[in-house]
């Protein structure tokens, strides 16, 4: 695999490959349009994708050597990247419904030991007034309440970013253009 350029207003990825069967998992025995694609093949592409400006659409340029590089291996290779990226494209909009579920369920159970634990300290600071053991244990209680919506609000504020910028890269090289040339 080689390096990557950028032209005009399209962000180019550029993969070197001294035969087809490179581009793809060896293990995965689905018909090319479906395959995965290689480990590091993959991996490689989404690299370089992550370094293009927002604004820039992606092309993606397999070159193969001139024996392999025809229109069938054109088509093939088009429809693997895309199926492959959309399918990297749902599968982290499912992990994103899954964190989301996840973070609702969180706070279910977060709200209302958050409640319970404000009126209980309430009560503490009631009943055994202003002294040093009620302050610490009315605080504390407010701290527990606190910390058992902390998994929640990890979930809201920063766990679904990653996700939702993932899924963007995945649609952005699922919607490339990909050409195919010999060298």
């Amino acid at each position: 695999m080689d390096a990557i350029s950028s032209a005009g207003e399209r962000h180019t990825i550029l993969i070197r490959i001294d035969q087809l069967a490179r581009l793809f998992n060896s293990l995965d025995p689905t018909p090319f349009h479906e395959r995965d694609l290689d480990e590091d093949a993959e991996r490689f592409i989404v690299e370089w994708a992550e370094e293009a400006p927002k604004g820039r659409s992606i092309a993606i340029v397999v070159q193969l050597p001139s024996g392999e590089a025809d229109t069938g291996v054109t088509r093939v290779v088009q429809d693997a990247l895309r199926y492959n990226f959309e399918s990297r494209g749902k599968q982290a909009s499912r992990e994103l419904r899954q964190l989301l579920r996840e973070g609702r369920q969180a706070l279910f159970i977060g709200i209302p030991i958050l409640a319970f634990s404000l009126i209980a300290s309430q009560l503490v600071t009631n009943l055994s007034g202003e002294g040093a053991f009620s302050r610490v244990t009315s605080e504390s209680l407010v701290i527990f309440g606190w910390v058992a919506n902390w998994r929640a609000l990890e979930i809201f504020l920063y766990d679904w970013w990653p996700i939702v910028r993932r899924r963007r890269l995945y649609r952005r090289l699922a919607a490339a253009e990909v050409r195919v040339l010999s060298f």
